[in-house]
């Protein structure tokens, strides 16, 4: 591989943008994606991830395509598109499958394909392998190979980026998976690690998240059995955590595309083998319940106050997934605000990353763009659903003042002392 390597990169989100810049850097990277908005506005140097800067934007500005042509004459094919969840909670692969025939239009003997979405443990070999023989008339193994490096991105994330995470690497033949390796290793300074199977790196992904997902449901659970017993839990879990081998993890909203929704897949596979995963279940139905838990100690917290939830108006703060990120996709505050906005007198919402008006959230509710906007107000409840750094900084005082008379503050991931709120899990 040289500088002349030929590399197209289809799907430019949080996962895929990033990888076009650092590849880029070495490479011929050509990035592709489907929404031609967003290839605008990338080439105007704005990206709404706020994961790359402008600075690098000017690089790959002129390498950015909304058109399916330029996935011609490419050597390698690395697939980053989302893999989200159904209504019904089942895989939705419809973008993957998508991409797999775009890409079976232009792959040539020797090419090589990876795929970097996450997937269940043998969807690549199963689904996409088919999808790209089928197409473009060629054989696995014999004309061209496929890859599988999950992706490690963490959204918001200034410490940790991309080069600094060890990549898990696997390919389809002991050769491609010598090239795949040689690939990544060439941008991802924290090294990777070389997996025997494809089906195997598929797994090593889908349970690094179902494994955060259950030990936050543990918490969540805990929360509310010493909230109901009376008990502090951030007290219980600052004395825990003197333990050296105590996990630290934090109870709250689990939502977001990974670890909201990679159990599923998991689940998902698991089912169509015979095996009923009472453990990843347990843990999502605890999580899933987790927007009604917070509405109910809501209404509970105003009657014991003398307030009617009918009467009452509250706001809302924070509607991205996860604190200092503006991914808004799978937020479980939208089914908070659900939960809410039908039996409140009004309900306003505030998030700093609200660009514009988001259609993430249901009608009728009113979406502030400015913290001074929602701070002419006052309000029975204030909800902190997510801690953005910049709710701290305005700081738990100012907050209280924006209360009418026995009004209460939520302070759902205790981004304050528990004393300076009425309830936080």
């Amino acid at each position: 591989m040289n500088k002349k390597t030929k590399i197209a990169i289809i799907g430019l989100g949080y996962v895929g943008l990033p990888l076009m810049v650092e590849f880029a850097k070495k490479f011929a990277v050509v990035g592709f994606d489907i929404n031609s908005t967003r290839i605008s506005d990338l080439k105007k140097q704005i990206d709404e991830t706020m994961e790359v800067n402008t600075k690098e934007l000017g690089k790959i500005k002129n390498n950015l395509s909304a058109k399916p042509a330029s996935l011609e004459n490419q050597d390698f094919f690395i697939v980053t598109v989302p893999t989200p969840i159904n209504e019904n909670k089942s895989p939705n692969i419809q973008a993957l499958k998508s991409a797999c025939k775009m890409i079976g239009s232009y792959l040539n003997k020797g090419n090589c394909v990876i795929f970097e979405s996450t997937v269940y443990p043998g969807l690549t070999e199963e689904v996409c392998v088919p999808i790209l023989e089928k197409t473009s008339g060629l054989k696995l193994n014999k004309d061209f190979s496929v890859g599988y490096s999950p992706e490690r991105i963490n959204p918001g994330d200034k410490k940790r980026k991309l080069t600094q995470i060890i990549k898990v690497v696997s390919a389809s033949n002991p050769k491609a998976l010598l090239l795949v390796d040689e690939l990544y290793s060439s941008i991802i300074t924290a090294g990777t690690h070389k997996v025997s199977s494809i089906r195997a790196a598929e797994a090593a992904k889908v349970i690094e998240n179902t494994q955060r997902d259950i030990n936050i449901a543990l918490m969540n659970e805990l929360s509310m059995l010493f909230n109901k017993m009376g008990i502090d839990f951030q007290e219980v879990l600052k004395a825990s955590n003197t333990k050296w081998n105590f996990l630290d993890f934090k109870p709250g909203l689990v939502g977001g595309h990974c670890i909201g929704v990679d159990p599923y897949y998991l689940t998902f596979k698991a089912i169509q083998e015979g095996f009923e995963p009472k453990m990843i279940n347990a843990g999502r139905t605890t999580n899933e319940m987790m927007p009604k838990h917070i509405f109910l100690s809501v209404e509970q917290l105003l009657k014991k106050n003398g307030k009617k939830l009918a009467e009452c108006t509250g706001l809302i703060l924070g509607a991205t997934f996860k604190e200092d990120c503006p991914d808004f996709r799978n937020s479980k505050v939208e089914d908070v605000v659900k939960l809410f906005q039908p039996r409140v007198k009004s309900l306003f919402l505030h998030d700093p990353y609200f660009l514009k008006q988001s259609g993430a959230f249901p009608g009728h509710i009113k979406l502030f763009k400015s913290q001074e906007a929602a701070f002419r107000r006052k309000y029975d409840f204030i909800i902190i659903a997510v801690p953005h750094t910049a709710f701290k900084k305005i700081g738990h005082s100012v907050l209280r003042q924006l209360l009418k008379k026995k009004g209460i503050l939520f302070d759902l991931k205790s981004l304050f002392p528990s004393k300076y709120s009425e309830f936080s899990l």
